[in-house]
């Protein structure tokens, strides 16, 4: 299988290798990617941006790793594109099966390994090239100074593709906020803005998030809309903070 935006690199792929929904690639795309081991905040802050890209028609696109990647693919299903290392039939990180037979049957996977491959260390960083070269725009969540998040960032640079980074504290993204400073990624401040950059964005008006937004606890909000205070927290719309409920 050939996709073009694949065709310019210096080193493009001899296979595509795919399971699940080819219509996916028409879409517009965005990566969001990053660190595995990523911050509370940060999970939040990439669930609420997913989701906001899913309601505007954007697919995103990211590696299926734990952490960052995963999350991101978990928000914008079905609209969500994920590149393997390995071959798609050795499914890895285990960790991740469910979400990834997900994405086979709902979504998209894409490997240029064959299906029972198990990748090298040096397979992820191929495998990062295709992500950006597939993507309009890249997002790096959160990254360490040295990491493939910033390899990818890098890669992001070299292929002329717009650079975004999420707020992040000082000690918590040293690699985002090295971009941020040297002026090689722009700052993603009001996310909803940023998704109606891609397409016209309707805000729902919902009856239960209006009511959460008064500052409510658990309890009341359990006692009225039920296990819808759980499917919400699932997905990804509300954060149970202790006793309280916090709007995403």
């Amino acid at each position: 299988m050939e996709i073009k935006e694949f065709l310019d690199l210096k080193n493009p792929p001899k296979n595509i290798y795919y399971k699940g929904n080819l219509e996916l690639l028409k879409k517009r795309k965005v990566a969001i990617i990053g660190s595995r081991k990523i911050s509370s905040y940060t999970k939040n802050c990439v669930i609420n941006l997913a989701s906001l890209l899913k309601k505007v028609d954007v697919c995103v696109v990211s590696g299926g790793a734990i952490g960052v990647d995963i999350n991101a693919s978990i928000a914008a299903m079905p609209n969500t594109i994920a590149i393997f290392a390995n071959g798609l039939d050795n499914i890895y990180p285990k960790s991740n099966s469910k979400t990834i037979q997900e994405i086979y049957k709902n979504a998209l996977a894409l490997s240029e390994n064959k299906d029972d491959y198990f990748p090298k260390r040096y397979d992820f960083l191929l495998r990062n090239r295709l992500i950006i070269a597939l993507s309009e725009v890249v997002i790096i969540a959160q990254a360490d100074l040295n990491s493939g998040s910033m390899q990818s960032a890098k890669l992001a640079l070299n292929m002329n593709k717009p650079l975004y980074v999420l707020p992040q504290r000082i000690d918590e993204s040293q690699g985002s906020n090295y971009l941020l400073a040297n002026n090689q990624a722009k700052l993603i401040c009001d996310f909803e803005k940023f998704a109606s950059l891609f397409g016209a964005y309707k805000k729902e008006n919902d009856e239960f998030l209006e009511f959460c937004k008064k500052g409510v606890t658990l309890n009341e909000a359990l006692q009225i809309y039920k296990d819808k205070v759980y499917e919400y927290e699932l997905e990804g719309k509300i954060q149970i903070d202790g006793i309280f409920i916090r709007v995403l």
